[in-house]
């Protein structure tokens, strides 16, 4: 089966099958791009995917994979992040997968800094620069849009929101990331994911590479992955922040214990 066939049927006349996420995502879609769609959509329309054996876990895991393969930028990932940055936009999708779809697009967007903080001060061997500089300029296009919902959105989202704020930074959203995280700052002390979390999103927003060094050295000799110091602070960064929000979105997703 071509995956990058322009799917056949539209949501109106596809079947419903699939977990119910499938077709939550499949109805938001079908409602937001109702013309051409990116090549992964086949993953919502195409009534000869069976997506169902692994119930929604299994299909969510499936469909971003089809997106950012293995955290590596393909030549169509670029277009597939759109139907990322329309299901964080829609307020059908639950916060908790707007919340996985904004990490997911700080997770394309930074892919090039994030390996390189892993292999440097060596070239990173495998990757695709012209898929991650594409990636990156899509995510780039739909922060504005993201960004305008922060008044909305719920705690947990606008979390996500304040990374991907510091990857595209601008003068406004620098000045307004501080009083929009003052409430994590006040109820989450330093030594928690969040409350170091929020701290370093302020860190980054001050632009002050020497702070920066400073916060990244002290936090991943604290309990987080270091990298190598030949790397460029900005790497270094990306890559730490990217471990600091994929532990708050474990915290944040983990099944609370009834009282």
């Amino acid at each position: 089966m071509d995956r990058r066939a322009e799917p056949k049927q539209s949501r109106h006349d596809t079947t419903a099958s699939g977990p119910p996420i499938r077709q939550l995502f499949r109805d938001v879609i079908g409602d937001r791009m109702p013309g051409r769609r990116p090549p992964q959509a086949v993953m919502l329309f195409d009534a000869e995917i069976d997506p169902h054996g692994g119930g929604d876990r299994g299909f969510l895991a499936d469909f971003y994979n089809e997106i950012l393969h293995q955290d590596t930028c393909r030549p169509d990932t670029a277009d597939g992040l759109a139907l990322v940055a329309a299901l964080a936009v829609d307020d059908r999708i639950p916060a908790r997968q707007r919340f996985e779809a904004i990490s997911l697009l700080f997770e394309a967007a930074t892919v090039t800094e994030r390996h390189l903080a892993e292999t440097g001060p060596a070239t990173p061997q495998q990757g695709d620069p012209d898929s991650e500089a594409r990636a990156r300029s899509a995510v780039q296009d739909h922060v504005p849009d993201l960004l305008a919902r922060w008044p909305a959105e719920c705690p947990a989202v606008r979390l996500a929101l304040a990374g991907l704020a510091v990857v595209f930074p601008t003068d406004r959203t620098l000045a307004a990331l501080r009083p929009r995280l003052r409430t994590f700052v006040d109820r989450h002390p330093q030594g928690t994911d969040i409350g170091d979390y929020a701290r370093f999103v302020l860190v980054l927003a001050a632009q002050d590479d020497g702070r920066i060094l400073t916060a990244t050295e002290k936090l991943t000799e604290a309990y987080w992955t270091g990298t190598a110091r030949g790397v460029p602070t900005r790497p270094r960064a990306l890559h730490l922040l990217g471990q600091m929000l994929t532990r708050v979105r474990s915290d944040l997703t983990r099944p609370r214990a009834r009282p």
